[in-house]
């Protein structure tokens, strides 16, 4: 298919691994690991119509209130995902980011990500965003405060008034632009803490699909939405 209009950055709430997987008659897991191919063939499709970024809610802040099988189930995959598809992914030119507080991670799984972040770090065909350990109010706090602590540091006067500029710098998305369009799987329609700052003007597209079952039709309905849509930006054309 052929757009005129493509998004530089789509968002993903990826949602419904655990409903695909019981109706398959499955464990919670087996839908991850679904989940998990899934975004193989995102990033392959993004790659094809020349997407420069993408942003996947792998884990958020309120995630650890699920069992611990399960979240220790979600890191498992996690590590296994960098360990099989790294090569392919840094062949094809991806570049991983980590989005998220990197406190409650352990150790051994902050050490994959900041691996497969150097490994890829010169690619330039697109950005896999992983919002790992992430919330976005946490996430505007995080900045404010770290702007504080910098300012200390740098003896600028607290209260010196702080621009959007600056602050973009601070969150953990940085140096991603803006969201243009925010996809949420499996039927539910709301943004659940994701990214509040960076989809002030993201246009949102809900489809039913359950994220194991996402692929390359799924996102070529989302882009097309986003082609139909008419951007003013708080203007009048």
């Amino acid at each position: 298919m052929n757009f005129k209009t493509i998004p530089s950055h789509i968002a993903v709430i990826m949602d419904g691994n655990g409903r695909w997987a019981e109706a398959q008659g499955k464990k919670r897991t087996d839908g991850h690991r679904a989940g998990a191919d899934a975004i193989d063939r995102l990033l392959d499709v993004a790659l094809h119509y020349k997407i420069k970024n993408i942003s996947l809610y792998a884990f958020s802040t309120e995630n650890w209130k699920r069992p611990i099988s399960e979240i220790n189930a979600i890191f498992s995959l996690l590590i296994e995902f960098i360990d099989t598809r790294l090569d392919k992914i840094h062949a094809k030119g991806i570049r991983i980011h980590h989005s998220g507080n990197r406190s409650k991670i352990s150790a051994k799984v902050l050490q994959k990500i900041d691996h497969a972040m150097d490994v890829t770090k010169k690619n330039k065909n697109i950005i896999a965003n992983f919002c790992l350990n992430y919330g976005g109010q946490e996430e505007i706090l995080s900045a404010f405060s770290r702007i504080q602590s910098a300012r200390k540091e740098s003896r600028t006067p607290l209260d010196k008034t702080i621009t959007a500029k600056e602050f973009e710098k601070y969150l953990y998305t940085s140096p991603l632009p803006p969201v243009d369009l925010l996809i949420r799987t499996a039927g539910e329609q709301r943004v659940s803490n994701f990214l509040l700052w960076q989809i002030a003007y993201a246009e949102f597209f809900f489809t039913k699909t359950l994220w194991p079952d996402f692929g390359r039709e799924s996102l070529e309905e989302a882009l097309q939405f986003f082609e139909t849509r008419k951007r003013k930006f708080g203007g009048l054309s």
